[in-house]
């Protein structure tokens, strides 16, 4: 059965006496936003579904003490955008916590499932998708919408039942727990990305001057979305971005007037635009420039591929959760540090492949 909860002390009453664990799911809207806007939080409770409103004064403190509460284990799904959300508006993270998205990978369920696939598959149940992109912050919620979020927690408990036992027999709990934790870390560390250049490909060819310029534009556009709030395509597009880095306007008169002519540009942010472009950051110096293609050793990368194929298939599970190619690159460049990103039960599965090749080169 689902319940409407819309005051702190309703759900503060539900969570009395306190559970060993709840299912954890929130819709929230973000096409014009940075952050997104937390407007539900769905928490299943022994055979229960409470449908929280988040809207309602004091909610999200009663929130982030479920949320906090380490005694409890959160059950969510693919639960990264959730933890965006949950951190900004609670200022507080689901620990601990179990992914049943990830548990399916490791159990060799296959990657990046979606919860009603997964449900269909581990138990044969059908679920509806038709409200998933409709407006969640709008009162009251259709009977559609509450019963379409009342399904992504229903069967949280059957799949972490049957997907906590084969991680154990598998020997595999401890995986799920590290990449667990260290989502909830980089949730929690919410910075912005120090060289946000670097995953701009087109720019592998610019001049050194030119990286530098579309750094400064780069670092810009993040605080500028953080600062106002705003989907960072809203502050600069790409492309615009890359023009102006590559080819910089003579002064400002010249910046407006390319302004001008681009569609969708940030008028408005012309002057910040202008003196973010201009303006030396303290740390440029220090900037790693974007890789080109010709400078990445192919032959040595695709023999790490293969050796991380071999690991995957052996272990039944996806090669791309094992290691991707930017954590490769990123292994190539640092060796022999590992990134953190494959450290602790990857580093161990590929590290006798992966220290022969890398010592063979």
């Amino acid at each position: 059965m689902k319940h409407w909860i819309d005051t702190p002390e309703k759900l503060r009453q539900w969570l009395s006496p306190k559970p060993a664990r709840v299912g954890l799911d929130t819709e929230f809207m973000r096409e014009r936003t940075w952050w997104p806007v937390l407007a539900l939080v769905q928490i299943s409770v022994a055979d229960e579904v409470l449908l929280v409103d988040v809207l309602a004064p004091g909610m999200k403190t009663a929130l982030a003490e479920l949320l906090r509460d380490t005694d409890i284990l959160k059950i969510m799904h693919s639960p990264s955008e959730d933890l965006v959300a949950l951190g900004h508006d609670c200022n507080a993270l689901p620990t601990p916590m179990f992914d049943t998205q990830a548990a399916a990978a490791l159990c060799g369920e296959g990657a990046g499932l979606g919860y009603q696939k997964l449900v269909q598959n581990l138990l044969g149940i059908s679920l509806a998708k038709g409200e998933q992109r409709s407006d969640w912050l709008r009162r009251p919620l259709s009977a559609a919408q509450l019963e379409y979020a009342a399904d992504d927690v229903r069967h949280l408990f059957a799949l972490h039942d049957l997907l906590d036992a084969r991680l154990e027999s598998l020997g595999r709990s401890h995986w799920l727990q590290e990449d667990s934790q260290r989502s909830l870390k980089n949730a929690a560390d919410d910075r912005p990305e120090p060289w946000p250049h670097l995953g701009m490909r087109p720019a592998q060819d610019f001049s050194p001057a030119a990286q530098t310029r579309l750094l400064r534009l780069m670092r810009w556009r993040e605080a500028t979305a953080r600062s106002h709030d705003l989907p960072k395509n809203w502050v600069i597009e790409p492309p615009l971005a890359l023009r102006l880095a590559e080819h910089p306007p003579a002064d400002f008169n010249a910046l407006k007037a390319m302004l001008e002519k681009t569609p969708k540009s940030p008028r408005k942010l012309a002057k910040e635009l202008w003196l973010a472009l201009i303006t030396p950051l303290p740390d440029e110096a220090d900037m790693p420039s974007v890789k080109r293609d010709q400078d990445i050793d192919k032959r040595l990368l695709r023999q790490l591929q293969q050796a991380v194929l071999k690991v995957a298939q052996t272990h039944n599970i996806p090669e791309g959760m094992l290691a991707s190619r930017r954590h490769l690159e990123a292994l190539m460049e640092h060796w022999p540090q590992w990134p953190a990103a494959l450290q602790g039960w990857r580093e161990q599965l590929l590290a006798e492949k992966i220290d022969r090749l890398m010592k063979s080169r």
